[in-house]
């Protein structure tokens, strides 16, 4: 039995990007401190399951096109966070600036997206 514990992604703002997370969602900070090539980590997330978000000692820059990664072998498409209230969570998006889109209701659940800072899409989803 395995299951998938993180995710490490590369922000240009590692605080910035997790306070948005943990405003969003509740999740709280499991660590953080000195990372790879003298970089800065800070796990987010869950007890059990987390985003790494990783930064350079020069921060991250550039652009990517969020549609790009589909068709870019081992490129990340988007995350996917499971909430109890769907519309709330909208609320809670849209009060931060952020601009949801591609909403669906599907089998089993509803769901939207949105892309924050560093171009990282969010999908939201909620199956009740």
């Amino acid at each position: 039995m395995a299951r998938l514990e993180h995710v490490n992604i590369t922000v240009k703002d590692p605080k910035a990007t997790a306070e948005m997370l943990q405003a969003l969602f509740g999740w709280h900070t499991r660590w953080d401190g000195a990372a790879k090539n003298n970089g800065y980590t800070i796990h987010v997330g869950e007890s059990e399951t987390y985003l790494a978000l990783y930064a350079g000692p020069e921060g991250a820059e550039g652009q990517r096109d969020a549609d790009d990664s589909y068709r870019t072998r081992a490129g990340l498409n988007h995350i996917g966070v499971v909430v109890d209230d769907l519309d709330a969570a909208e609320r809670a998006v849209k009060a931060r600036g952020y601009e949801p889109h591609s909403h669906a209701d599907y089998e089993p659940g509803r769901r939207f997206y949105f892309h924050e800072e560093n171009g990282l899409e969010i999908e939201v989803v909620c199956y009740a």
